[in-house]
């Protein structure tokens, strides 16, 4: 009875043992399991195919920075106009500051202007040019009243000379008369003493009355001498009254010409003084700008940054940087670098997406729409000249029409930009990337300029 209990039990042993074999075999081996590697190999054989048929953006990615489209808004060195000493500092880095705020203040620290009453003095030179011109003014105000007062004092005279060659000249028709006169009692006298020597002769007339008509015939004569002489004195005394008014001419305008040499030189001395005080005006206005440009202030509202110069009394020459100044602008803008063999496919108004530094992103390259934390922006400018490195700078500004730009953004941040180009198919992708060929020429169709102005 034992026996065969224990016979029965090696043989269930055995077969238990024989069965968990098989078990084993046939888990190993999976002879009797299903195989789906096929369907699986057909299966991905076709997503490949569909894949290759789906449309993929064409890109061009490149490295940027966060800058501006306005020049005024990037940072901006502050120089100093003069040279100086730092007296003072009224910021230090890091300060907000608005414009018109006082950064620093400098002394003088050349010998031509350390006078501290440098534009009262100026000022008193001239007021005193000025005084000098009125009293040129008032002489030459005088001269001309002289050349005046003698204009007509040569203008009486001249009336008298010219009444008296009046004068003078009927004197001497009278006196041509009177000797006209004379001519004509000599020749009268002259027929009747040669009748009364014929008369004599015959005995008609006596002696006595021959020596009355000489006597008459010789005083007639000495009336036409007189006449004569007395008609000669006139015309002498005429051409003296004629000598007399060109000498009273020529002595007039002597004088006139005297005071109006006075006048026009103080007129001229007028105008040298007016040269004087606009030079010395300018000087004036000079000194009175320079003393302003002793306080430094910041051109426009910002952070302060990169002080260049520290401590009192430092030197600084014309010219020289004092500070940066980061302008307080929001409007920021990204300027990325594309090279020379990719220039040609960037146009203007090309969307651009953007992933910035610190804000995370999932990017599916050829597949913008399905990406997740980029940015969108236009290509706004594409500069003409190569820089150092080899590449050409194009900037791209805001897309106001999608999502806003953060504003968290500050400038010289760190940028990755993608250029999206033409749509196509994937298998001419990998076609066009194993073959080296460069992406579609592609011309942005949105009018950026209409987007920019909104």
């Amino acid at each position: 009875m034992n026996t065969e209990k224990s016979t029965y039990l090696n043989i269930e042993i055995e077969s238990a043992t024989t069965n968990h074999s098989l078990q084993s075999f046939h888990s190993i081996y999976k002879i009797h399991k299903r195989k789906y590697i096929k369907k699986w190999i057909i299966g991905l054989i076709v997503f490949c195919v569909i894949v290759l048929f789906l449309p993929w953006t064409q890109n061009i990615r490149t490295k940027g920075k966060i800058t501006t489209l306005r020049q005024e808004a990037r940072p901006q060195q502050l120089n100093t106009i003069l040279p100086g000493k730092i007296v003072k500092w009224y910021v230090k880095e890091g300060d907000m500051v608005k414009q018109g705020d006082t950064i620093l203040q400098l002394g003088e620290v050349k010998v031509d202007y350390f006078d501290p009453q440098l534009l009262n003095r100026t000022q008193q030179q001239i007021t005193a040019k000025k005084q000098s011109i009125q009293a040129y003014l008032e002489k030459a105000a005088t001269a001309d009243k002289q050349a005046a007062a003698l204009k007509k004092g040569l203008q009486l005279k001249l009336a008298s000379f010219d009444n008296k060659i009046a004068q003078q000249q009927l004197k001497i028709v009278s006196d041509s008369m009177d000797v006209l006169a004379a001519v004509n009692d000599v020749n009268i006298y002259k027929r009747q003493i040669e009748a009364a020597r014929l008369m004599l002769d015959s005995g008609v007339i006596s002696l006595t009355d021959f020596e009355k008509r000489k006597a008459n015939y010789q005083n007639a004569i000495a009336k036409k001498t007189s006449a004569e002489n007395k008609f000669l004195q006139n015309k002498q005394e005429l051409l003296n009254l004629k000598i007399e008014k060109n000498s009273a001419i020529q002595d007039y305008t002597d004088k006139i010409s005297k005071a109006e040499g006075d006048k026009f030189a103080a007129l001229s001395q007028v105008a040298s003084t007016n040269a004087e005080v606009s030079k010395l005006e300018n000087i004036y206005t000079n000194y009175d700008i320079r003393n302003q440009l002793y306080y430094i202030t910041a051109p426009q509202s910002g952070q302060i940054t990169k002080a260049k110069k520290a401590g009192l009394d430092e030197i600084v020459k014309e010219g020289d940087m004092i500070v940066e100044i980061v302008p307080d602008f929001s409007n920021y803008a990204v300027e990325m670098y594309v090279s020379p063999t990719d220039i040609p496919l960037i146009s203007k108004g090309q969307e651009v997406a953007i992933i910035f530094d610190g804000f995370p992103a999932i990017v599916f390259s050829g597949w913008p729409q399905s990406t997740y934390g980029t940015f969108t922006g236009r290509v706004s400018a594409i500069e003409n000249n190569i820089n150092t490195s080899g590449n050409y700078r194009v900037l791209i500004a805001p897309d106001t029409t999608k999502k806003p730009w953060p504003k968290q953004l500050k400038l010289g941040g760190g940028a990755k930009c993608i250029a999206l180009l033409k749509n196509v198919p994937v298998y001419y992708e990998l076609w066009r990337t194993i073959n080296g060929f460069p992406p579609e020429y592609y011309s942005a169709e949105n009018n950026f300029e209409k987007i920019s102005k909104k």
